[in-house]
């Protein structure tokens, strides 16, 4: 076996969520570098201009779709353009989501629904509107980002954590239910990665110190930095590619060992 060759995907459509900027944006750009045809959404045209010309200025040619993925109608329609005017989707990343820091007695039913619609709802719709052309197909991979939040709970979280838990499990029972039809579903759980979403938690302080909360995360992660965008990278390439085959319902946490370590002794 050509264990290199494993990794290709050349000839594969990548269709990836919120792939305009950010962990999307990076995941992306590996599966393209890996030799698949990049899709992505926004939610906007304004951002998926933004988007095209990032991956224009890396010499990446992707097709951006302006759609919601909590809009079943919208997604199913769009599915059936993109298989149209790309191709059938052998690769789903489902990435757009949100997260709103509010603590729970603070938090209205209307702003958890709202989290909970995105980022567990929406990988819902998305796998559903993509899987009967895998099934057809003979195959395919869907990769849910998870995070750590599908396994630890933390003050201001609630809605991000019931979701990205949900996640985690729908992540199984897709597995559970399409495996037989050479389907793999399996999660990514991002650590803490410095994007533009976790930017204040890394704000340095009038005094030039670090923000608590950064030293919080450095002092908890054997790796003692924070993740990049890039680090799920080969993580994703390998979720995408016939070298995963076998892999099902599982979730590759990327978080630089913090959920093995039990922290320093204070």
């Amino acid at each position: 076996m050509d264990y290199l060759k494993a990794f290709s995907l050349e000839g594969k459509v990548a269709l990836v969520t919120g792939g305009s900027h950010g962990i999307g944006f990076a995941i992306a750009a590996a599966l393209h570098q890996a030799g698949a045809t990049i899709v992505f959404n926004s939610t906007s045209q304004e951002s998926a201009d933004a988007g095209l010309k990032a991956y224009e200025d890396m010499g990446i040619k992707a097709q951006g779709y302006v759609f919601d993925v909590t809009d079943e109608a919208a997604v199913n329609a769009m599915v059936v353009r993109i298989e149209k005017e790309v191709g059938v989707i052998d690769i789903l990343v489902n990435n757009a989501g949100i997260i709103k820091r509010v603590p729970m007695l603070e938090m209205s039913a209307q702003d958890f629904r709202q989290v909970v619609d995105i980022d567990l709802n929406g990988p819902f719709i998305m796998a559903k509107a993509v899987i009967p052309a895998m099934i057809r197909k003979g195959g395919g991979k869907i990769i849910n980002i998870c995070s750590m939040m599908s396994e630890l709970g933390r003050e201001t979280v609630a809605a991000y954590a019931a979701a990205k838990g949900g996640l985690k499990m729908l992540t199984k029972n897709i597995a559970s239910e399409f495996g037989a039809f050479n389907i793999q579903c399996n999660g990514l759980g991002p650590g803490y990665i410095a994007t533009s979403q976790t930017a204040p938690l890394r704000e340095k302080q009038p005094d030039g110190s670090r923000h608590p909360f950064d030293q919080f995360i450095i002092a908890k992660t054997p790796a003692a930095r924070w993740g990049n965008a890039e680090d799920l990278a080969g993580p994703a390439v390998f979720l995408a590619s016939p070298a995963s085959d076998f892999v099902n319902g599982h979730i590759l946490y990327v978080d630089g060992g913090i959920l093995a370590y039990i922290g320093k002794q204070p």
